[in-house]
Formats: C-alpha cells, structure tokens, sequence
C-alpha cells in the first residue's frame, strides 16, 4: 500500500505556494492588474465619465516630450529624490547617537521618534504656519520674513524640508532597530585588533546594517518619487506651478481637468522611474552581498 509521503511527493514544495496562493492573489487583483489597466489606459483619451475612449497611441507620451509642465514636474522629482537621499544618512547619524544606554535616552528617542507619527497633512499645516512671512517661526528666528512657500525658487525646497523631518525618522528607527541586531561578538573581536571609530563603523558595524539601508533607500526613493500630500496642502502645485511634481500633474490631469489617459501617461513614466532606480539599487546590493566584506 503506497504511503501518504509517496502519493504526495511534491507536497513539501507545494504547501508554501498554497500559504502564498491568497497574498498573491490579492497582489495581483490590487496592484499587478491596475498597473497593467493604466499602461492601457494611457495609449487612450478619456475623460473618466463617457462610456467610450478614443484610442490614440503614442500622443499622450508624444504631449508629455512638450509639455513644460511635464519637465517642471519631473526636474522638481529629481529634486526631490537627490535631497531625500539625506534622510538615510542623518537618521543613521541620528540612529548611532542615540544608540547610547545613557539616563533619559529613551525620552531623547521619543522625540527623535514623534514626527514620524503625524499625518503628513499634519506635517504640511505645521511647516506652513512655520514659514510664515508674517508670524511663522522662522520669521522671529531670521529677524525678517521670507516668502518661501510663495516664491517659485524657494517652494520646492520647503516642501522637501518639511518632508524630510519625517522620513529621517522613519530611517533613524530602521538604523536603530539594526543598531540592536549588529554582531557584538564580531565588535569585541575587531575591538581586540585595534579597530575604533571609523575602521569600527565602515567595516564591522556598516555592512551588518546593508538590510536595513537598503529599506530605508528604497521606502525614501518611493516617498520621494510619490510625493503629493505635502504639495497638496501646502501650495497646491504653486506657485505658477513651479511646486508640481508628476504624483501631483497626474491628479490634476486625471480629476481636475478629466485627462485619465494623459494622467495615465504621467503615471506610467512615474512608475518607471521608480522600479528603474530600485531594481538598480537592488542590483547594487546584490552584487555587493556577493563579493563580500571589503
């Protein structure tokens, strides 16, 4: 009589799959699907309300390669990704100060942690009031005041400062939690050589932290490149448009002025973008993983 194991003998490689079947299929109804439905829908004009689209190739992507608005966004999105690669690096400053067992430290890390529990609408009204020309913060602080969210050339960077005081402390609590996995056997041995301060963090306590950097690169290039509520709250896209970024030129063109299949294309290039520089990013990080410490 054939045993169970003999009957089944792929069951052990096929279980997993079966745990897996109902989150890849969630994926795939929530995130695979309406990729694939807006890559379609961009080669379409439509204005989200008649029943019928106009199919018309490449003109979406055609207006997008004139389009100031387009090049505005997408030059304030590089902005945004060059600048946001700050967070990473002061929240493992950040992680590595306080990663002391020093009295009131725990108070210290609490409000390290405190921004990264407000809401970003939060973050925006908060930054709002504080660049103020009139009363804000940093007005009483300069002595004058400086009109930084309603100057074309001053706009985008506020943002990108307000934004980054969360996102550095969401990197400092991924560098923190690593902080606490790092080997301390692996320390004592390099200490025991002679290796301190910086031989110390670049070659035993820096590549023990590779998972976590690469979570805070990736989920910072994603916060980057995504970026709509602060825009939303603190100047709409202004001033002059000069604040636009492509998130934000895909909800105007989509539900402001009903151009779902332009907005589409908007999204398309976004989304390109983003999967472009992570999987280069993981590249990087896999080829590093396997040549192996320094």
């Amino acid at each position: 009589m054939a045993t169970s194991a003999n009957r089944w003998p792929n069951s052990q490689s096929i279980a997993p799959w079966l745990f897996l079947l109902p989150a890849l299929l969630m994926f795939a109804v929530y995130v695979i699907i309406p990729i694939i439905q807006t890559i379609w829908l961009s080669f379409f004009h439509w204005d989200g309300l008649s029943p019928h689209k106009l199919f018309v190739g490449l003109a979406n992507y055609r207006e997008l390669l004139v389009s100031d608005e387009f090049k505005t966004s997408l030059l304030n999105n590089i902005r945004w990704l060059v600048l946001y690669m700050l967070a990473p690096v002061i929240g493992l400053a950040i992680a590595l100060y306080l990663n002391q067992q020093v009295r009131g430290m725990r108070l210290v890390k609490s409000l390290f942690f405190f921004p990264f529990v407000l809401s970003l609408v939060v973050v925006g009204l908060v930054f709002s009031w504080f660049y103020d020309p009139h009363f804000g913060l940093l007005a009483h602080l300069l002595g004058f005041g400086i009109p930084v969210l309603s100057n074309p050339d001053y706009a985008t960077y506020g943002i990108i400062l307000a934004g980054l005081w969360p996102q550095i402390a969401y990197c400092m609590i991924l560098f923190l939690t690593g902080l606490n996995n790092v080997d301390q056997e692996q320390i004592e041995a390099a200490t025991l050589d002679g290796a301190s301060g910086w031989v110390m963090f670049r070659h035993i306590i820096l590549p023990q932290l590779k998972p976590a950097t690469f979570i805070a690169v990736v989920v910072t290039v994603i916060g980057a490149l995504r970026s709509f509520d602060l825009i939303a709250v603190m100047t709409s896209g202004g001033p002059f448009g000069s604040s636009y970024v492509l998130a934000y030129a895909m909800y105007e063109e989509s539900i402001v002025n009903f151009r779902y299949g332009y907005g589409a294309a908007l999204a398309v290039v976004l989304f390109a973008i983003m999967l472009v520089y992570i999987a280069w990013f993981l590249w990087r990080m896999l080829r590093d993983e396997r040549r192996g410490p320094l």
